[in-house]
């Protein structure tokens, strides 16, 4: 059995990970798929106090609290970079970290940084008010029908915070054993496209990259609880 913490991404909940979420738990594995503060049934909680270290702080919280060892940590897309500040402080307690079309920052960069550094990135909106950044159309995301109609539904703005402070790391959580990267690579976002190929020539990294939608997680969980069966468990 392994214990698995799933972060999620921009704009979403823990309930993106539903449909993985189960079939790992049918498996026997431990999951936990936290909401980040201000998003999803805690965007009661949105405000300018709601930064990046506030979300690296719902997991190292999570994972301190639940006395969690052996941790395989996923993270997808902006979820890439509380992940990672958590992984710096807690490197000792995980087993694998596995980015799913995510951030992978290094010290000092903030989500905007990171947009702005290659070029051809999706401009993110200043919202007037500082703060909530309004979500985009659910299709951006390569869902489509009733899957698409329902994440919109759910998904909410987005702490402007969390994306302008610049996080700090030492290195530590390069120290992890297994670390892998997944590129979906329809998804218009070369900074991902640039951290995947930073994976592929190191070869601490298992690098995988193919014809995947950003939130593939949720269009075919089989495929993705496979992958992550193969690579990490």
């Amino acid at each position: 059995m392994a214990n698995l913490v799933l972060v999620h991404g921009a704009f979403h909940g823990g309930w993106c990970w539903r449909d993985s979420a189960a079939r790992l738990r049918a498996a026997g594995h431990q999951v936990f798929t936290p909401t980040l503060t201000g998003l999803g049934e805690r965007s009661h909680l949105i405000g300018p106090q709601v930064d990046l270290e506030m979300h690296i702080a719902d997991i190292v919280n999570l994972i301190e609290w639940e006395e969690l060892e052996d941790v395989v940590l996923v993270s997808h897309s902006y979820g890439g970079l509380p992940a990672t500040g958590a992984a710096d402080r807690l490197a000792d307690r995980l087993a694998a970290l596995v980015f799913l079309d995510a951030f992978t920052p290094a010290d000092g960069d903030s989500g905007i940084s990171v947009r702005t550094k290659v070029p051809g990135y999706i401009p993110l909106e200043t919202p007037a008010d500082g703060v909530r950044v309004p979500p985009p159309p659910a299709d951006v995301f390569g869902l489509e029908g009733e899957l698409r109609d329902w994440v919109q539904r759910r998904m909410t703005p987005h702490p402007y915070p969390t994306m302008t402070q610049p996080i700090r790391l030492s290195g530590g959580w390069r120290s992890v054993a297994r670390k892998v990267y997944i590129r979906c690579q329809p998804y218009p976002a070369p900074y991902f496209e640039a951290y995947y190929e930073a994976a592929a020539a190191d070869p601490d990294w298992t690098a995988l990259a193919g014809d995947w939608p950003h939130n593939i997680m949720m269009t075919d969980p089989d495929w993705f609880v496979a992958t992550l069966q193969e690579q990490v468990l």
